[in-house]
């Protein structure tokens, strides 16, 4: 028996091993689905973390509705209502971070370096992690909507419209999640994406139209949150809800046109940093 018939067998079944069984798409949302799958059950096994993603926006309705909503005054429309829309979007934002935490920690742990050595496509991590977050997300919709039903908000302008304003908010989110994700793989511990990203992410909700008008913040704060891509997606949040009420409209395109930015700035997002994503994460798998 030669030495070719003894390795052949070996190649074969080595072969058969290492690559899927299906190919293509199939096999690209077969991966996708079962990151996914694995996040979301490792989610139901931290019943403290959907705790704490829920509580945070369940505290700011309370003290902002409850508590400051009887000094604040907004024109044309009532301060529930309006800030809902400013609840919602900061709620989504924040919770984009899980994914850059969640990548920063997977690295940490060397689970990366474990799925380097699987016959899987290279975006099915990236995917199965801010998929897992876009549910976390969702939930928090859930309760934020229940909870400012608790508290007097209403939409007003058609289910399919307040549909419409879900959705939207979590287009953002899942396209925000992709950038958090690179920055996840660009630092070296989960903490330091967490102290940065609240950094960040703390002055770019409040310098907007989130919690007040704009026109009631001084003159180069005004000109930055007019120009928010979160007071764009709160702007976009309160038309489709039926929040706006009769108060005044600042002339910039993002406000006069926030439905139409957020899907925009949402697909440059995407088509900017998904790529950006990939690339980085064959950069970690060739180490």
């Amino acid at each position: 028996m030669t030495s070719d018939t003894l390795t052949a067998p070996v190649t074969q079944a080595t072969s058969r091993r290492l690559v899927p069984t299906v190919s293509g798409a199939a096999a690209v949302l077969s991966d996708c689905w079962t990151i996914t799958n694995r996040n979301l059950i490792k989610l139901r096994r931290s019943p403290d973390m959907i705790l704490f993603a829920v509580a945070q926006p369940i505290m700011f309705v309370l003290l902002f509705s409850q508590v400051y909503g009887g000094s604040i005054r907004v024109e044309g429309t009532d301060y529930t209502n309006y800030l809902m829309a400013g609840i919602f979007g900061q709620t989504v934002v924040f919770g984009a971070t899980f994914s850059g935490s969640g990548m920063a920690q997977d690295l940490k742990e060397g689970l990366i370096d474990r799925f380097r050595t699987l016959p899987m496509n290279p975006i099915a991590v990236i995917v199965g992690r801010t998929s897992a977050d876009l549910v976390l997300n969702a939930i928090s919709m859930v309760i934020m909507i229940l909870t400012g039903l608790v508290v007097g908000w209403r939409f007003t302008n058609g289910f399919m419209s307040f549909l419409g304003g879900v959705g939207l908010l979590l287009l953002f989110a899942y396209a925000f999640s992709w950038v958090m994700a690179l920055l996840g793989m660009l630092v070296r511990t989960p903490e330091t994406i967490n102290n940065a990203s609240f950094m960040v992410l703390f002055p770019l909700t409040f310098i907007s139209n989130a919690f007040v008008q704009s026109s009631n913040l001084p003159g180069p704060l005004e000109f930055l949150a007019n120009w928010n891509p979160v007071s764009g997606l709160v702007q976009a949040a309160r038309e489709l809800f039926g929040n706006t009420g009769s108060a005044p409209l600042p002339d910039t395109w993002p406000m006069q046109h926030p439905v139409p930015t957020v899907l925009i700035g949402s697909v440059v997002m995407l088509a900017i940093f998904v790529p950006l994503c990939v690339a980085r994460f064959k950069k970690i798998s060739a180490r």
